[in-house]
């Protein structure tokens, strides 16, 4: 299967910049260590499950998806990828209950859950695992992958990664559902999926978001690679 998109795409998003950990199950996808101890993924592999995630998913209802946002710069990239695909976006706090309790106003039975970050998402993962249904996601080098089926290995808290991962996957999801046809029928921009993309106070007071020093850090990483 062809690549995705250029190596150089990957590195300027800072998808491939993984935290100073790499859990056991990480370790396939580590390509190496910087000197600064961070962890650099294998963008061949991370491109791969791109693919290979959208082929899985593409087998589903996707009105009976649910997207999982709890950080800020996740949410306005599920907002967009649930408004293309049909998909249900919860964004900040997943509220427990949400998947098992029928009496919920805001309760939904999913067939598949896609959770952004498998740490601060894991209640929606264990409804899931109760449910016995698919559960996909993005994983960080720290991330524990327990409750997950199936991932994309990826820096899943970055301003810029993280709307990059949704807009490649939403793509590529497109195709494999036969929604369009080829690359170019995908007329959706880049910045959809970012936080500009939406108005600042469209995101919910309860998502999560990371410090500016990380955020800096990262953009310092990829600049620097």
């Amino acid at each position: 299967m062809d690549a995705n998109v250029p190596h150089e795409k990957y590195l300027e998003a800072g998808v491939h910049i993984g935290t100073r950990v790499s859990s056991k199950q990480m370790k396939k996808f580590v390509y190496k260590y910087r000197k600064d101890k961070l962890v650099m993924l294998n963008v061949d592999l991370i491109d791969k499950r791109v693919q290979d995630m959208a082929q899985m998913v593409a087998k589903y209802d996707l009105s009976k998806m649910a997207v999982i946002a709890s950080r800020v710069y996740a949410v306005p990239a599920a907002r967009k990828f649930s408004e293309l695909t049909g998909a249900h976006a919860f964004a900040g706090r997943f509220v427990p209950g949400t998947f098992t309790n029928p009496a919920r106003k805001d309760f939904f039975e999913p067939e598949i859950v896609f959770v952004c970050d498998p740490r601060v998402e894991r209640q929606a993962l264990i409804e899931a695992t109760e449910l016995g249904v698919l559960t996909v996601g993005l994983a960080d080098t720290d991330n524990s992958l327990k409750y997950l089926d199936y991932f994309i290995p990826c820096n899943n808290k970055g301003k810029k990664s993280v709307p990059f991962i949704f807009y490649l996957f939403t793509k590529e999801l497109m195709k494999a559902k036969g929604l369009i046809k080829s690359d170019e029928e995908f007329t959706t921009k880049l910045e959809d999926f970012e936080l500009g993309g939406i108005r600042e106070s469209a995101v919910p007071e309860g998502a999560e978001d990371e410090s500016d020093a990380q955020t800096n850090a990262e953009d310092a990483a990829a600049e620097s690679d």
